[in-house]
């Protein structure tokens, strides 16, 4: 493992003002608002603030307080945060981002969770917190070959793990982050202690389902669905 510190190239972020600048923006159907697509005024106010107001050395500066690493794992180049608590004994939290997110999601939880008693909390809430960039987001590696699916991204976590030597911990996401933390319980249960996720996804009922248990709420909501 190798640490790491988010360093983007000038010529880069010149490159992307330069597209920035030469941004050509749709006619838009009067009244249309979000009805098909973005609204065109956000979008000239977006990229007018991303152009002229918007500090990426401010943010980048913000990501490096914390603890980054890469390693290889399935021969992907992975990047993660590994913020460890003070507390020798704080329970392992692997958190994996979604689509479209990144690591920067957790910039405002990793303190509270990584040293609670600063926040109002005790050392019984303290944790050691993994925060990998999915493969192909951020600073990790994108995958080469088709198939690479979100089973495969709990197994790239699963294995992050063990190599940082966590044989106990809990998994939480959300959007993809969660099923990749379902699919790392599923796959590794032996290692996993425990679930949170902040998205589930649930199917529609088949035509033949009506239980009589239900209330007239209940099947109201179902229907709604």
């Amino acid at each position: 493992m190798t640490p790491f510190t988010i360093a983007v190239p000038d010529a880069v972020l010149d490159d992307l003002k330069a597209r920035l600048n030469f941004a050509r923006f749709p006619d838009q159907l009067n009244g249309a608002q979000w009805n098909y697509g973005t609204e065109l005024s956000y979008m000239e106010e977006l990229i007018d603030y991303w152009r002229n107001e918007y500090d990426w050395r401010k943010n980048e500066a913000e990501l490096n307080q914390w603890d980054h690493y890469k390693t290889s794992i399935k021969n992907l180049d992975i990047h993660f945060i590994h913020q460890q608590s003070k507390h020798e004994n704080a329970m392992p939290l692997l958190i994996t981002h979604g689509w479209p997110g990144s690591v920067y999601e957790f910039m405002k939880i990793l303190g509270p969770l990584t040293d609670p008693e600063a926040h109002g909390g005790t050392e019984a809430d303290a944790f050691h917190v993994v925060c990998p960039s999915i493969p192909g987001y951020g600073f990790s590696e994108a995958p080469h070959d088709p198939g690479f699916d979100i089973q495969k991204v709990a197994e790239v976590n699963i294995s992050l793990m063990a190599k940082l030597g966590y044989l106990k911990y809990g998994v939480q996401g959300g959007d993809w982050g969660a099923p990749a933390s379902a699919w790392a319980a599923h796959l590794a249960p032996e290692h996993v202690r425990g679930v949170h996720l902040n998205m589930i996804l649930a199917q529609r009922p088949k035509d033949e389902f009506d239980p009589p248990t239900l209330g007239d709420q209940d099947l109201e909501r179902i229907e709604e669905a």
